[in-house]
């Protein structure tokens, strides 16, 4: 636009550059101090072998079905004997489902770990460990590997993000005021600066996030990685994805710069335009929207949302930053009036798209109070909404053409809520969004208690399973003489009692099976809370003998 303004010197231009780095210090701050978020957004809802089951031989395969796809991570996939010793060949996922190829192993009979780390459809690593026995149950085998994230790690992701979206931030916004409404007398040098800071700091979240997905899937701290594994990611959907956002700043260092003098041309500037499009749609494709139930729509919308959030903060930025001090009166008032129309189209966009991710990812009403994703979603539109009520203050103003302090101040507290907004945001990148409690309530575990009791008569081995208010905890029991050989009872009997209720002791019988060592039954637990459980168990027609331990019920969820 053809807008006349006063000289400013180029120093009351460039002076505000520290307070743009104090701003983002402040919110990588507020970052670092916000709650650990959650590391997987995949559950595991199913084995076989099943989690905690006693089965009569060693299986040649198990398998892990996930709620979503996922992406076995090499050498953080095994299956452990009860000796300790790796039984697992490489793993495979095809969908939602990981195969673990397994031999025999030497010491067949016991309790196998099978512990996985794998990459969710959404990019975020997913770890855990599940049991199963063969024969009889036995002490647990130790995993040889982490199933969490380092905390170098957990820490950098999250702020990688927020530098992302800073910079996309500090791209949009001024890029935008220099192309199309820049006054012709202002100096243009500081908001020029500011685009290549944003470009710098994408350049540097990309690069980050490149160099930190390989230990996110190995549990290694920030500084161990290998290049073969960096390899890896730069060949994965994920790496690939990220080396096409380089790509594209790289292309737009080209293109930019007569845009930001005011002599580009349309083309050019629908070339930038879909460029950055295409950039911000790399977020959506890396995170919750691609893993969700409409994954075309959640992309979108996820473009849509971050687009008009760089353009509305990025706008604020410029006028904050260089525009509101030292333009004369009259020019802001051709210019507030045109920013104030764009930025109101932002927010109605913004509020549609967020609107659309919110009835995605939340899922139900219950997950915005029950889950920490709603709970953070709640706080981030509390938050937007001092935002706009400061943006209806400023939007008043800008048709009074009024420029001076009270303006400044406005859009300053519009710049400040809105960088909280960020940072929430690149916090629930990281928490498992609120469709998925569902799949995390029904996730399996590997729960059960398996103990090894002894008394002078025998010693018996046994399996709880699952360990859960109701009627269905079945129960495995195997009997060995003190020198650890099989033996066949003449009577089984357990016992369940409430610690501390004055309750009576529900007495069951165990079925023998064959072998005849071994027995299984079934016991009930109506209450939540601390059970005794006895075993009594007749050997002969002159011998019993009683074991006790004690059994902790969780209330239902």
């Amino acid at each position: 636009m053809n807008l006349s303004a006063s000289p400013s010197e180029l120093s009351s231009v460039t002076g505000k550059s520290p307070r743009l780095a104090l701003l983002l210090l402040i919110v990588l701050g507020v970052l670092l101090a916000a709650p650990e978020s959650a590391s997987a957004h995949a559950a595991a809802v199913g084995s076989s072998p099943a989690p905690g089951s006693v089965v009569g031989v060693s299986p040649t395969e198990v398998t892990v079905t996930f709620s979503e796809a996922v992406r076995a991570v090499g050498g953080n996939v095994q299956v452990l004997a009860p000796d300790g010793e790796r039984i697992s060949g490489p793993a495979t996922a095809r969908g939602a489902v990981l195969h673990i190829p397994v031999r025999t192993a030497k010491r067949p009979l016991g309790t196998y770990l099978v512990s996985y780390r794998v990459i969710s459809a959404d990019s975020h690593p997913v770890g855990g460990a599940i049991t199963f026995s063969v024969g009889a149950p036995s002490a647990r085998p130790r995993a040889a590997t982490t199933t969490g994230a380092h905390p170098s790690v957990a820490g950098a992701v999250p702020a990688l993000r927020l530098l992302g979206y800073a910079g996309l931030t500090l791209i949009a916004g001024p890029a935008m005021f220099l192309a199309l409404l820049w006054p012709r007398r202002r100096a243009r040098a500081g908001a020029i600066r500011t685009v290549w800071l944003g470009v710098a700091l994408t350049a540097v979240a990309t690069l980050g996030a490149l160099g930190t997905q390989a230990q996110q899937g190995s549990g290694a701290p920030l500084w161990q990685v290998t290049a073969g594994e960096l390899g890896e990611v730069a060949t994965s959907r994920f790496g690939l994805l990220l080396l096409a956002r380089l790509a594209v700043l790289a292309l737009l260092t080209i293109l930019l710069p007569p845009l930001l003098r005011g002599t580009g041309g349309r083309a050019r500037g629908a070339a930038v335009a879909l460029l950055g499009l295409g950039a911000a749609a790399t977020w959506p494709l890396t995170g919750h929207a691609v893993a969700a139930p409409l994954p075309a729509v959640t992309v979108a919308v996820g473009v849509v949302h971050l687009a008009a959030m760089a353009i509305w903060l990025g706008g604020l930025v410029t006028l904050l930053g260089f525009l509101l001090r030292g333009t004369d009166r009259r020019v802001l008032g051709v210019l507030l009036p045109v920013w104030s129309r764009w930025a109101a189209l932002a927010v109605v966009w913004l509020a549609m798209a967020g609107t659309v991710q919110a009835a995605v990812q939340v899922g139900t009403p219950a997950a915005l109070v029950q889950t920490g994703y709603g709970r953070l979603l709640l706080a981030k539109l509390g938050v937007l909404a001092l935002v706009l009520a400061a943006a209806a203050a400023a939007r008043r103003l800008a048709r009074r053409s009024a420029g001076g302090g009270g303006l400044r101040r406005t859009v300053g507290v519009e710049v400040a809520a809105t960088a909280v907004i960020l940072v929430l945001s690149a916090v629930l990148v990281q928490v498992d969004p609120g469709r998925t409690a569902g799949a995390k309530a029904g996730a399996v575990t590997g729960a059960g208690v398996s103990e090894t009791l002894t008394c002078p008569l025998y010693a018996l081995q046994f399996n709880i399973y699952p360990v859960e208010l109701g009627e269905y905890n079945t129960v495995h029991a195997f009997l060995y003489t003190p020198e650890g050989k099989p033996l066949a009872p003449a009577e089984w009997q357990i016992s369940t009692q409430p610690a501390g209720r004055g309750l009576e002791a529900v007495r069951e019988p165990l079925l023998g099976l064959n072998p005849p060592h071994h027995a299984l039954g079934s016991v009930s637990f109506p209450l939540p809370g601390t059970y005794e459980v006895a075993f009594t168990i007749r050997v002969d027609d002159l011998n019993r003998a009683t074991v006790r331990t004690t059994v902790t019920v969780p209330p239902s969820s």
